[in-house]
This record gives C-alpha cells, sequence and structure tokens, in this order.
C-alpha cells in the first residue's frame, strides 16, 4: 500500500521524456498517480531532450503514449494533466544547459518559487554521471532528489565511480536507485506472508525449504532495442539487477520491525552473504537468429538467457539452491518466485510431485499460490496436487498500485525502503564479477523453448518448477 503522506509542490524533470522507457512506465505511472489523487496538489512535469519540441507538442507526445500504454486519457483527469507538462529542448550539459534552467525556473516560480524536485533519469546508465554533474554545476541539486534507472553501473569499478559521483552532488538520502520489481505488490507480500504467518515463519530455512526458484522468462524477443540489448544482455539487463534484489527478498533475516526502514537494512545486509558466482553454476544462451538483427553484431557473444544457481553464505540457507533463470524467446512469460518446500520425513508413498510450493506470481497486479498434496476425489486413496489460490488485485477493496507508480509516488513523499542501496549493489557486483569479465560462447537454443537445456542440470535433482 502507498504511503499515506501528501507529497509537497513538486517539479519533476524527466531526462530522456522522448525514450522508450519515459513513454512505457515512466509517464503512464505519473497519469495513474493523478487517477489516484496521489500527485501533489499543484506540480509541473519537464520534460527534456535534444530536440527543439514545444510544450504543446510534447503534450500531443504524452496523450499518445497513454493511448497506448494506458491509463487511457479520457480514463482520467487529462485536461488537468496535460496543463502541466512543458518540454525543455537543447540537451542539457555542464556547458550548455539548454532551455531547461529557464523552463524549470519557469515552473517553480508557477508553484510558489521554492517547491522540491525530483530529477528522474530515465536514459542509458553511460549518460548517469554527466547529467549528474550538470545538475550540481547549475544548482539544481538543492532541496531536489534525483532518480537513477537500473543498471546503477556495468561493473563493480563503474559503480564505485558513478556512486562517487553521485556523492560529490547528492547525499545518500537525496538518491533513489530505482528497481521495478521491488514496487511490485506480490514482492511486498513475500516478506509479510513470511513473517505475518506462523505457518511459514518457522518453516522459511534449510531443514524445510528444498529450493528457491527466481523465473522470469519472456516470450518476446529484444524487439526494437536490440542496439541495447547488444551491448547489455541477459546478465545485466536482469540477473544482477532484479534477480539478486529478489533473492534477497525472500533470504532476508528477520527484521526488528516491518517498517521501511528495517526491511531495506535486511535485505541488503543478506545480500552481502552472496557466494560468488562462478562458471560452474551458470548457464547462458543466445536464441537462433539473434545475430540476424540489425544492431546485432554478427558475431555477438551477448546472451539472451542466463541460468544461475546461487547460494546464500550463512546458517539459514546452508545448502539450499536459489535457483535463478531470464530470458528472451522462450516458451512462456512469467516473473514467478517459487519456495519448493521438502517432503515430510515420514511421506507416505506414492507422494506426487509439484505439491508443497509457494508461489509469488509478480505480474499485473499479483497473486498467491498455494500447491498442497491432497486425496483425489473418489472411492480409492489416490492422492494428487491441489491449490489455493489468492490474487492480490481482486482479494481487497482498494486496487494495488502499478510497481512504477508506486515507487514515483515513494520518491514524491520521500520513502526510500524499496530503492536499492550501495552496500548491497556493490556485493552484487563482486557476486557477478567473473560473469561480466570474461563471458563465454553463449548456447544457442530455438526461439519457443525453455533455452538451452544445460540449464536443467543447475535444477537436478527435483528439476525446475517452470517447464519442468
Amino acid at each position: 500500500m502507498a504511503s499515506e503522506a501528501v507529497p509537497e509542490p513538486t517539479v519533476f524533470t524527466l531526462f530522456g521524456a522522448t525514450g522508450d522507457l519515459a513513454h512505457r512506465l515512466v509517464l503512464p505511472a505519473l497519469f495513474r498517480l493523478a487517477q489516484a489523487g496521489l500527485l501533489p496538489d499543484d506540480w509541473r512535469l519537464v520534460g527534456t531532450g535534444r530536440g527543439d519540441v514545444s510544450h504543446e507538442d510534447f503534450q500531443e507526445r504524452v496523450r499518445a503514449s497513454l493511448e497506448q500504454f494506458g491509463p487511457k486519457p479520457a480514463d482520467g483527469p487529462w485536461d488537468d494533466f496535460r496543463k502541466k507538462l512543458r518540454f525543455a529542448g537543447g540537451g542539457f550539459e555542464t556547458t550548455d544547459p539548454g532551455s531547461l534552467l529557464d523552463v524549470v525556473g519557469e515552473a517553480e516560480q508557477e508553484l510558489g518559487g521554492r517547491p522540491q524536485r525530483v530529477h528522474y533519469l530515465a536514459v542509458p546508465t553511460g549518460a548517469f554521471a554527466k547529467l549528474t554533474e550538470g545538475l550540481g554545476h547549475h544548482g539544481l541539486a538543492d532541496r531536489a532528489r534525483i532518480v537513477y534507472e537500473k543498471p546503477f553501473g556495468t561493473s563493480l569499478d563503474s559503480f564505485r565511480k558513478l556512486d562517487s559521483a553521485a556523492h560529490e552532488v547528492f547525499s545518500e538520502d537525496q538518491v533513489y536507485r530505482i528497481d521495478h520489481f521491488l514496487g511490485k505488490e506480490a514482492t511486498q507480500s513475500i516478506h509479510v506472508v513470511r513473517f505475518g504467518n506462523g505457518l511459514f515463519a518457522g518453516a522459511w530455512d534449510a531443514r524445510h525449504i528444498e529450493s528457491v526458484q527466481i523465473d522470469v522468462p519472456e516470450t518476446l524477443d529484444v524487439g526494437m532495442r536490440a542496439a541495447f540489448y547488444d551491448s547489455t544482455g541477459a546478465i545485466l539487463d536482469m540477473l544482477v539487477t532484479h534477480l539478486f534484489q529478489l533473492a534477497g527478498e525472500v533470504a532476508m533475516e528477520t527484521p526488528h520491525t516491518l517498517d521501511a526502514a528495517h526491511i531495506a537494512r535486511a535485505r541488503e545486509e543478506v545480500i552481502g552473504c552472496f557466494r560468488p558466482l562462478g562458471w560452474d553454476d551458470v548457464v547462458v544462451g543466445q536464441y537462433d537468429g539473434y545475430r540476424d538483427l540489425g544492431d546485432v553484431a554478427d558475431d555477438s557473444r551477448t546472451e539472451t538467457f542466463v541460468a544461475a544457481r546461487l547460494f546464500v553464505d550463512n546458517e539459514r540457507w546452508e545448502g539450499v539452491p536459489f535457483l535463478l533463470r531470464t530470458g528472451k524467446c522462450l516458451a512462456e512469460s512469467h516473473q514467478r518466485v517459487n519456495i519448493r518446500f521438502k517432503e515430510p520425513g515420514q511421506a507416505p508413498p506414492g507422494l506426487p510431485r509439484g505439491g508443497n510450493t509457494l508461489s509469488f506470481d509478480l505480474a499485473g497486479d499479483g497473486e498467491i499460490d498455494l500447491s498442497l498434496v491432497t486425496k483425489t476425489p473418489g472411492p480409492d486413496r489416490a492422492l494428487g496436487t491441489g491449490s489455493a489460490r489468492l490474487p492480490l488485485g481482486r482479494a481487497f477493496d482498494e486496487a494495488p498500485l502499478p510497481a512504477y507508480a508506486r515507487l514515483i509516488h515513494d520518491v514524491l513523499v520521500g520513502d526510500r525502503s524499496l530503492f536499492t542501496r550501495p552496500d548491497g549493489l556493490a556485493h552484487v557486483w563482486e557476486v557477478a564479477g567473473e560473469l561480466l569479465s570474461d563471458k563465454p560462447e553463449p548456447t544457442a537454443y530455438p526461439p519457443g523453448s525453455w533455452g538451452p537445456g544445460e540449464a536443467d542440470r543447475l535444477a537436478r535433482p527435483s528439476g525446475w518448477v517452470l517447464g519442468g
């Protein structure tokens, strides 16, 4: 549930406002907040870019984004929303701020002169440092919060340089490193279900859990993002960002309280226990046809699939594999966390596989599924599996916010609990260091499959819950 705090009047500056990320996710999230009445009482959004786009043309681009990705303009306060959109062209650098200072200055005067500032960097990670330096040079860091999209760096060295650049201009409490998987309703339910229910609280350890599987397969190819993706790959795009953070959410020790600060601290502390990955515990693949795409080199070694077997080196999780898998052009699309419990010590004969699994479906509004072994109906004593399902979007009176809307609202009110911290991120790069520095030739796999067959060895003996 979003914070009940009311955000102050705000000038929201969106770098990369005409780009794909803003088009698909950031602008729709802001309009969703407008629908819910969760934006400040008075605000302005200033989009930035190199082109010379009028305020009116930018407003039409935003309307087109909403028509394509929703919420539809007709389903919300579009007329009021549109009037608060501005655009500053000419780019933004330390030596040349374009028209941004003028447009932001006008917007701030309209809001009384000293509103809070939010700078959202929906741009490639290589642009973060220069934009951060420019914000400091031009006096825009005062009374401001800055949002960095993932990945925050591309290696331990680049992370440290970027973290240093950020802290030369902003204090840590001004910095928001976004990972939208942490903003998903079902992700937040993981620790609540665990710590709030005695059914699971005493069984969340190596004595009772066989494996943790975090699975984000996609049926889509890289599409129009080929140039970006070929410079990134599945390890950087998904594994060291989203999947590691989800593993931390599952594996954290019991926090002192369930308040935001303690949850965030517990998640980052357990990430520090992740064992560095080597190639014996990782399989990478590339779907057939990837190298035929424009903007992709004929000999590209970029992985479009990665599966990893991660271990958490502490007493609670000794020997329990955390199986992480993601990829493009796979058989199905999911965003699931599966907690597979061990069979009981005195299990009856003929116990079917597939029971004893707690699943969190992170897609959409979210869902929690519990699979259990039961007797099948009928006169005999055959056993089967059944499941109970809790759809989070329909089980309560209040509809959940989409992840980006939730996180942007948290930025507006100053809640950093669902954002990553530098201590955890530094260790993430250490865990993945070997994978990023010495990639092997990826194994080819056919589109529509579950990826390279070699990945099955990581999940032995029980196999993957999905596609197993």
